[in-house]
């Protein structure tokens, strides 16, 4: 019954703070200056998340040639830059880690 009670309480919290947000979407008006310094936060959580996995692969800093995560995201970057294409950018990314990690054993 408590794990009940429990999370009906965590779907209450979570449904109404996505309820109201949705109610209230197209009804408010940012200012420009707003909406252009918002259109910056996706990259930025990204970056947050790839940036330490990236670096840090098995919990210290590693910044070395033998580090595959950091020669595929270099990769993956160079081939974003070039191709300006998210599916090439992935794909060739993914092979390239899998090449480094799999293939030369670096």
């Amino acid at each position: 019954m408590n794990e009940t009670l429990l999370i009906s309480g965590m779907f209450a919290v979570t449904f109404s703070v996505r309820y109201v947000l949705f109610a209230v979407a197209g009804k408010v008006n940012f200012p420009t200056w707003l909406n252009k310094a918002l259109e910056f936060v996706p990259p930025v959580v990204l970056m947050a998340i790839i940036a330490p996995s990236v670096s840090m692969p098995k919990g210290e800093l590693w910044l070395s040639y033998t580090n595959p995560w950091l020669l595929a995201a270099l990769v993956a970057v160079i081939t974003a830059w070039v191709r300006k294409d998210l599916l090439t950018t992935i794909v060739v990314g993914m092979l390239a880690f899998a090449g480094l990690r799999f293939g030369l054993g670096v």
